[in-house]
Parts: structure tokens; sequence; C-alpha cells
């Protein structure tokens, strides 16, 4: 089975290294008429740009993205110089450098990728799926009886931040910052899925639909190793099967076939203010604008922040949105989970968590405020700060370096809920209502506890459970995602997760178990 493994593994790595090679290849080269079908699409305006684009680009071979965006870019960059310093505001091209050149590059694109999709596919894709499954299946076998493994997770490199861990974390890291900001240079990411970005949706794949299936394969792979791993304990295989579902369905496919027939992309389950930008002038514009259904989104997205979301907290908790719905958990859950005992434990993590969580939440209420004002209001700026400003931060700083680049690529390093702790907006939110009117607790049985510490060990959220525990209080913290992972690992069972009358939630025994109680 080791044998076996290690093919899986150097199948896996070979597909990865294909994937990754795909940025330095290709040949790109813009012809007349596919720039001219582009001024059309985007109704450019600028005689500058035209120029500078045909005297730089077009009918030019280049034989990688790099080169091909720097000289679009700078041909833009140019032009919008020149038609700011005159004023000329209808001309400029409002778009940023590297989305304009993602979207140019996409059209240039020539060779072997664009005209091999499906090879291409295989050998990246294909070969990571492979790969991945002959590396994780064998674990039915080598995992032995039943229960929960974890042998040598503290002394394996690459799940505790040793030179494997460091490099998936660089890895991931620079996904995400290409992703984000460099989109033009991944652009024969995207041709490789355009075929099943048409079969759904009818049009080429973006570099979000890329991000998008990347994120429903590599969940589905990383819920197989969940089954495996946790395959005794019903709650972990259940809450597993519903996230995987809600990704792949609501996240995924229904946006893409909304598109299809003419609709808006929405994710039904993304509630405010996690999906920030809904109330926005351009979102609520093209809501608006969709007839019915725009208006049947625009009440559902209301519905579901003030009062769907907050009931659900109130009977079960925040876990049934953070570790069953969300697609973030879902991804921190399976994706993450090697790495979930990294979360850091200590009380500075936790003041500093409830500081950045909650302010983040008031930034993004600010920032709704702001723009609803000044939405219904017809102007730019409140109190002379213009609205744009405002949301360009947060999705610079949050959408982007946080929830991205910060909530994903530091998996390795600092554990799966890095995000989910110290910068989800909803979480706050949802936390707020489950540590103050919530029938959701985590029960214990302090005579039972023997003080081994797996539950705090393998607590995502950076909760000591055994102090709880040892005392036999009831656990009821804000930031607890209600994953149930600190009870499946409790050899003595002293844990449980229930859904009580609110009174006494916060249950103390008359009687001192393991530490005073004071």
């Amino acid at each position: 089975m080791k044998t076996l493994q290690k093919f899986g593994l150097g199948i896996f790595l070979t597909g990865l290294m294909l994937f990754c090679s795909l940025i330095f290849l290709g040949k790109y080269q813009l012809t007349h008429q596919e720039f001219d079908a582009l001024i059309a699409e985007k109704g450019i305006k600028s005689d500058l740009f035209i120029a500078n684009i045909n005297s730089k680009v077009t009918d030019k071979a280049f034989s990688g993205p790099f080169e091909f965006s720097k000289r679009v870019i700078s041909a833009l960059e140019e032009a919008n110089k020149v038609h700011r310093k005159k004023r000329e505001w209808s001309k400029v091209i409002w778009d940023k450098p590297h989305s304009f050149s993602y979207e140019v590059s996409k059209k240039a694109g020539k060779g072997m990728i664009p005209n091999n999709k499906g090879w291409f596919w295989f050998l990246t894709f294909g070969l990571g799926i492979i790969g991945s499954l002959l590396y994780i299946i064998p674990n039915l076998i080598t995992l032995g009886p039943p229960g929960i493994k974890n042998n040598n997770i503290y002394f394996d490199s690459s799940t505790n931040r040793g030179f494997m861990g460091w490099s998936v974390f660089i890895f991931l890291v620079s996904f995400y910052v290409l992703l984000y900001f460099f989109p033009d240079y991944i652009v024969n990411w995207t041709y490789i899925v355009d075929p099943i970005s048409q079969s759904i949706s009818g049009n080429l794949a973006s570099q979000w639909f890329l991000y998008g299936f990347l994120y429903c394969v590599v969940m589905t792979v990383m819920a197989i190793r969940m089954y495996i791993k946790y395959r005794n304990n019903k709650y972990q295989i259940l809450r597993t099967t519903s996230v995987l579902f809600f990704q792949i369905v609501f996240a995924f496919l229904i946006p893409e076939i909304l598109v299809r027939f003419e609709k808006p992309w929405y994710d039904f389950k993304n509630a405010f203010p996690l999906d920030y930008d809904f109330f926005f002038s351009w979102n609520l514009n093209s809501l608006i604008s969709s007839g019915g259904f725009g208006l049947f989104i625009l009440v559902w997205g209301i519905v579901l922040t003030l009062v769907i979301v907050p009931v659900m907290v109130y009977f079960f908790g925040k876990r049934w949105y953070c570790s069953w719905v969300c697609g973030c958990g879902g991804l921190a859950e399976t994706l993450g989970d090697p790495y979930r005992h990294l979360s850091n434990k200590s009380i500075g993590a936790w003041k500093l968590e409830r500081w950045l969580v909650h302010g983040v939440l008031a930034f993004a209420i600010v920032m709704t405020g702001f723009t609803l004002y000044t939405y219904f209001s017809g102007t730019s700026a409140i109190l002379g700060i213009k609205t744009q400003s405002i949301q360009s931060t947060y999705g610079f700083l949050i959408g982007s370096v946080f929830a991205g680049v910060i909530g994903t690529g530091f998996y390795p390093i600092f554990g799966n809920r890095v995000w989910c702790r110290f910068g989800c907006p909803l979480a706050a939110y949802l936390g707020l209502v489950q540590r103050f009117k919530s029938r959701f607790r985590i029960t214990t049985n302090g005579g039972q506890c023997i003080s081994c510490g797996n539950c705090s060990t393998y607590c995502e959220m950076g909760i000591d459970v055994r102090a709880y525990a040892q005392k036999g209080q009831n656990i009821v913290r804000s930031s607890c995602v209600g994953c149930g992972v600190c009870s499946a690992v409790c050899p003595r069972g002293v844990l449980k997760l229930e859904n009580g009358p609110v009174a006494n939630r916060t249950h103390l025994p008359n009687f001192p178990l393991g530490n005073t109680l004071d």
C-alpha cells in the first residue's frame, strides 16, 4: 500500500508541475479582427489606446503571457494618463489593468493549449485527481481498526510547519495572488476548463469559473479523505456531504446555469455581510433591471440575512451555516482538515480574534450604510468620504487579501480557520447571536475527563475545550462552529453537541471537577 501511495503522489506531483508550467507556455498573437471585436464589445472610445495597441501588440507574436500583458497594460496606462490629464473622462478605460489585459489575452491565445484543451485538462486536473485518489484510498486499509487516526501529525513535515508545509503555503499564497491580482498570467489555466464552462453557462471560462471548478474538485477529493478518516462517525459524514452538496450545487452549478438563461449570477446560500457587495449600486441596478427574478433575489438576500440566519442560529447554532452550508467552511473542513491542530490556542490570539472579526463586521456595516445612503440620495460621497473608495478598500483588504490570500493560503501555517476566526463578518454576526441567544451548546461530563487534551488540540477555532471539560462546564462560545471534532476525538465521550433550552445553557456544576471553578 505504501508503494501505491508513493506512485499516486508521483502522479499528483506530475500533474501539479504540468499545471504550474502552463503559466510560462503558449503563444499570444492578437489579430486586427480580434482587437476590433474587443473594441466594439467594450465600447472603447480612446483613439490613443487603439493606436498604442496597434503599434505595440497587434499581429505580433509573443511566446508567453508576461511580455504580452506588459505591452497591453503599458498601452492602457499611457492612454489613460493622457485622457485624465485632459479630463477626457469618456475616453478613460476604467477596468483594472490586469483584468483588462486578461480579456485581451483570452482572445489572443494561440497554439497547442487552446487547441488541445481536453488533453491538457487530463494532464493537469486528471492526473491530479487520479494521483490524489491513489494516495488517499489505501488509507482504508492502512488506518486499521475503527477510530480517528492522527498518527505522527506533529512529526510530519507537511502538517507541522516543516519544509513541505511551507512549500504548500508558498504555492497556495502564490495561486491566490495570481488569481486575484494577475489573472492575465493564468489565462492558459482557463483555456483547459473552457469546454466545461461552455457546457454549463454557454460562455468561455473566466478566472472565477476556473477557481469555482478547482474549488469543487479539491473539496470532492478531500471529502473522500474525510469519509475514510471519519468513516465511523455519522455526524462527520453527514456534515461533509452537506458542505460538498451546497458548494457544488448552490455555489457552482446553479449560478452558472442562471447565466446560461441570461439571469443574474447568484449564490443563493451566500448571506450578507459575507456577500459584502450585495448592496453595491451595480448589483442593485443589475437585480432591478432583471425584472421579477432579480427582485426575488433581492428580497431573498434580505430575508436570508435578517430572518433566516438568526432564526436558524437560535435553533441550531452557527454550525448550521459555518459547518454545513458555507463554502469557506467547506474548504476549511476538507482541504484544511490536516492542519486543524495548528490553530493558535493562546489568550493573545483570542483577544486578537475578537477585535479583528468584529472590526471587519463593523467595517462591512458602515460601508453598506454609506453605500445605501449614496445610492438613494444620488450622491457619491458622505461626510466627504467617497463610497467608491470605501468599497475598493474593503474589496482589496478583506475580500481579496484577507479572505483569499491569507484565509486559505495560510492553512499550513496558522490552521484551517484563519478567515473564519479572524476575518469573516458573517461568522461574527452568527457568533453574536449564538453567544447570547441560541439553543446550541456543547455539554460536558467533567467526571469522565482524563485531561488528554485531544479536544483542545484539534479545535480549529482555537478554543481550549479541555478547560471547560475539566470543570464540567457547558461550552458556549461565539467562535465555535460546531464541527464536532472535539467530541469525535474524545476517548471518554465527555463532550456532546446539543440543542436544548436557552435557560441555564451556561450551566456550572455545584461541585468542583478538575480545576477549581474560581
